[in-house]
């Protein structure tokens, strides 16, 4: 299996499945001389834990260990390795697995694909695999935090209960106050009785979650082939349950004509700027200096609590009743894996950059 990595100068590569005795990954490009704030880092992995009924009961401690890259506390330059033991794993759950595949599961794709697959909580599939990401974009948002690159994400639609009214000018972790992380009271009230609602049929249900980066130097992004739109596309793709990408006014540019959508430049404070922000903050795949702002759709969890139909690895036709611990919706506990993934985007442009400059 190939294809661990993420990145071109400041480089993640992960290992480790869902059920395995730990997960983890290898940073490498990551600039010397930074004072790593492991506060920080285990906050962040704090917010992908559950803390809400509709999510599941699998509480992982996540604390981790730094083996290399670092002394006392500042980084070297060479290659940050860090794991995470899986100590809250029940892989009775998943006994009656081997032989079935999932609906909507990757199960049957690793297997022809592979000729094994581990059927414990999907293996390397599992969405358990993004805490090594988080973990990775504290580190990256550290970098940025430092150049006062912001990145805000926040939950703007789940299932058919959209927030009416995006926040004007959103601040990292300004959602986490709220339980669905969408940022209004009644919008967050709706959701929750939606959710309660999707339990109680044993169901699940999918959402948007909506990212806005503040403070973005002019410049990044690297035409043809790695706009950075495309890289961002590229990395919230690789998020499991993610189906769809859009920047700027994304697939309602469709119906608007050229002259509602094109954004006007103005000059302020000595500065050009941009009248309106239709585009999302790039042009020609190059960030212009306005906030970047993306969404992005996860699909409803595919294991989910009703009896479905399906073939065992015999192809015989058979019922299956999946047990263990799931979110009815994921999409809250998604805000900081959206916004790592980002971080890791941004900070390999951000020294791409850099060394034009060299």
């Amino acid at each position: 299996m190939s294809s661990n990595s993420i990145g071109k100068l400041f480089t993640l590569t992960t290992f480790g499945e869902s059920h395995g005795y730990s997960i983890g990954g290898i940073i490498d490009g990551c600039p010397a001389n930074i004072k790593i704030d492991f506060a920080l880092i285990k906050k962040e992995l704090k917010r992908r834990s559950p803390k809400s009924e509709f999510e599941t009961k699998r509480n992982e401690i996540d604390d981790f260990e730094i083996v290399s890259g670092l002394y006392n506390g500042v980084t070297l330059g060479s290659p940050i390795a860090f794991i995470i033991k899986n100590t809250n794993k029940r892989s009775v759950d998943y006994d009656n697995l081997e032989n079935i595949y999932r609906p909507s599961h990757s199960d049957f794709t690793y297997s022809k694909k592979y000729g094994i697959r581990d059927p414990r909580g999907g293996g390397r599939a599992s969405a358990r695999e993004t805490t090594s990401w988080v973990f990775a974009g504290a580190v990256a948002k550290q970098i940025l935090n430092a150049h006062n690159i912001e990145i805000a994400a926040f939950v703007s639609q789940i299932g058919d209960i959209k927030l009416e009214k995006n926040p004007p000018s959103p601040s990292p972790f300004f959602a986490d106050s709220f339980i669905t992380r969408c940022p209004d009271k009644e919008t967050d009230l709706k959701i929750q009785k939606h959710l309660n609602f999707i339990l109680e049929q044993k169901d699940s249900c999918g959402g948007i979650i909506t990212c806005n980066i503040k403070n973005l130097p002019i410049g990044l992004g690297e035409p043809i082939f790695d706009k950075l739109p495309a890289r961002l596309a590229h990395a919230m793709m690789t998020i499991n349950a993610v189906k769809g990408f859009e920047i700027g006014e994304g697939f309602n540019s469709a119906i608007l004509k050229g002259s509602e959508y094109n954004d006007e430049f103005i000059e302020t404070k000595n500065q050009i700027r941009t009248k309106t922000n239709h585009a999302g903050g790039t042009l020609g795949g190059i960030s212009n200096g306005e906030d970047l702002v993306f969404r992005v759709a996860f699909k409803p969890i595919a294991s989910i609590l009703q009896k479905q139909n399906t073939v065992d690895t015999d192809g015989k036709a058979t019922e299956i009743e999946i047990k263990g611990r799931h979110d009815v919706c994921v999409v809250p506990r998604a805000i900081p894996i959206v916004e790592a993934m980002a971080a890791l985007v941004l900070v390999d442009f951000l020294l791409i950059a850099k060394a034009y400059k060299l």
